[in-house]
């Protein structure tokens, strides 16, 4: 058997892998996987991949300005990159989804698929499946404020899919044996697939009643506990920006508040606050690897607090980024569903159907 790599943990709890280990031996990562991914009361649900080259934090802090600058804009500009057909899964989407029963007006998205443009699925598939199987929408590449939109979001998607890509392999070991198509790993399973989906995210400095209200919720002030619905998803620590005025540049600030950020429940029900150092990634399952290994690894409840101590606080702006990946939607993941089934159901929860 491949000697074990140590378990090593983030202050919060979370187990932390080197890049290199990663790429060199990732069968070695086993009792680290099992420790982040599995089933025990103290898992977390989340792994943080260090030592990633140097690269990595210049191409962030590119991208999580821009999805600053892209919601700086005017509402005939953003509205210019709205795709209802879709239910607002790829170009700008702010106030469409549905979080715990209420419209999510607090954040806005830029959604697109940095590893495929155009779909080659069947004209069946596309029409079954818009929020996959659609065309990326990207701004003009002359829009003023955002100019390298593309370039950026595509650079920085594809570096955190190749190394998804790798934790996937990692994972393979875990995987069930009823997936329809053996002969594909889940590296394989990711790797080859046309429903790649990443998620720019601003969440908008939050106005004085909103702070006085997140002080009396317990963790989800910013975005409401949820599941995501994918194999993997790669997230970027969030940037911190200050807007002391509207003619000023925004200025990279620390965190306003200890309990501003990522909470986490783990399989015990305990909320944790996990912070992913900037020049890290980190990766979490979600309910469609948990399916497709039948439990063994599980998805992972999360959310983002505001956790703002002040008014003062209130012209912060939180921008992040997430890269949800998973198969093609006609991927058996049970004896009873596709991937394109399961989904589906998830969308209907979030979506008004009104956008088909």
């Amino acid at each position: 058997m491949t000697a074990q790599s140590p378990i090593s943990l983030s202050p919060e709890g979370a187990v932390v892998v080197s890049y290199t280990t990663l790429l060199s031996s990732p069968e070695s990562l086993h009792d680290s996987i099992k420790k982040a991914f599995g089933s025990e009361d103290d898992c977390l649900g989340i792994i943080i991949v260090k030592d990633l080259p140097a690269t990595y934090p210049v191409m962030r802090e590119r991208l999580l300005r821009l999805a600053d600058r892209f919601a700086s804009l005017d509402d005939e500009t953003k509205n210019k990159y709205v795709d209802a057909k879709s239910r607002y899964s790829f170009g700008w989407s702010h106030g469409r989804e549905i979080m715990n029963g209420k419209p999510d007006t607090l954040k806005g998205s830029y959604y697109a698929n940095p590893i495929v443009d155009i779909p080659t699925v069947s004209a069946e598939e596309q029409a079954a499946h818009p929020e996959y199987y659609g065309n990326n929408i990207w701004p003009h590449p002359h829009e003023k404020g955002i100019e390298g939109f593309e370039e950026a979001f595509k650079d920085l998607g594809r570096f955190i899919f190749n190394v998804g890509c790798q934790l996937a392999g990692a994972c393979q070991v875990f995987a069930s044996t009823h997936l329809a198509d053996l002969s594909l790993s889940l590296k394989d399973l990711i790797a080859s697939s046309g429903t790649t989906k990443a998620r720019l995210l601003h969440y908008f400095p939050p106005s004085p009643s909103e702070i006085v209200q997140a002080e009396d919720e317990s963790d989800d002030s910013w975005c409401g506990t949820h599941l995501d619905h994918s194999f993997l998803t790669g997230l970027c620590s969030a940037l911190y920006l200050a807007h002391p005025s509207p003619d000023s540049p925004p200025e990279i600030v620390p965190s306003p508040s200890p309990s501003s950020g990522l909470y986490i429940r783990t399989r015990g029900g305990k909320l944790v606050k996990v912070a992913i150092p900037p020049d890290a990634l980190a990766f979490q399952t979600g309910e469609g690897l948990e399916i497709a290994t039948a439990g063994r690894l599980r998805a992972t409840p999360h959310s983002v607090r505001v956790g703002f101590s002040d008014k003062s606080s209130g012209d912060v702006s939180r921008e992040t980024f997430a890269l949800f990946m998973q198969p093609e939607t006609t991927q058996v993941i049970s004896e009873t569903e596709t991937f394109g089934q399961f989904s589906k159901r998830v969308f209907d929860e979030h979506y008004e159907k009104e956008g088909m």
